[in-house]
C-alpha cells in the first residue's frame, strides 16, 4: 500500500536530509521513508528554495496575475454559454 505524505512532512524530512546531521539511511529508518524518496524531496526543496525569498512583486505575482486573467476569461466564456443554453431551452432570463 502506498503512503501519502503531507507537504509539511516532506519539507521537514528534506530539512533533516539537508542538515546532514545523520546519514540518509538513518533518517530514512527513523522517518519510515525510502532513502530515494528522501533524496528526491531534498533535490526538490533545494531547487525551489529561491521561491521562499521572492519579492511579492516578483515572478510569482506575475504568474498569479496571468492565471487570474485566464480564469476570468473562462468565467466569461462559460457565462455566455450558459446564457445561450438558457435562451435556447426556454429557462429563465
Amino acid at each position: 500500500m502506498r503512503k501519502n505524505y503531507t507537504s509539511n512532512y516532506k519539507a521537514e524530512a528534506a530539512l533533516e536530509v539537508l542538515r546532514e546531521a545523520e546519514s540518509l539511511g538513518e533518517i530514512a529508518g527513523r522517518l519510515e521513508a525510502h532513502p530515494n524518496m528522501l533524496s528526491r524531496w531534498k533535490s526538490t526543496a533545494a531547487k525551489n528554495l529561491h521561491t521562499v525569498f521572492e519579492d511579492s512583486k516578483g515572478e510569482s505575482k506575475l504568474a498569479h496575475e496571468a492565471e487570474k486573467q485566464e480564469l476570468y476569461a473562462q468565467i466569461g466564456e462559460l457565462s455566455s454559454k450558459l446564457a445561450w443554453l438558457k435562451k435556447k431551452s426556454g429557462i429563465g432570463i
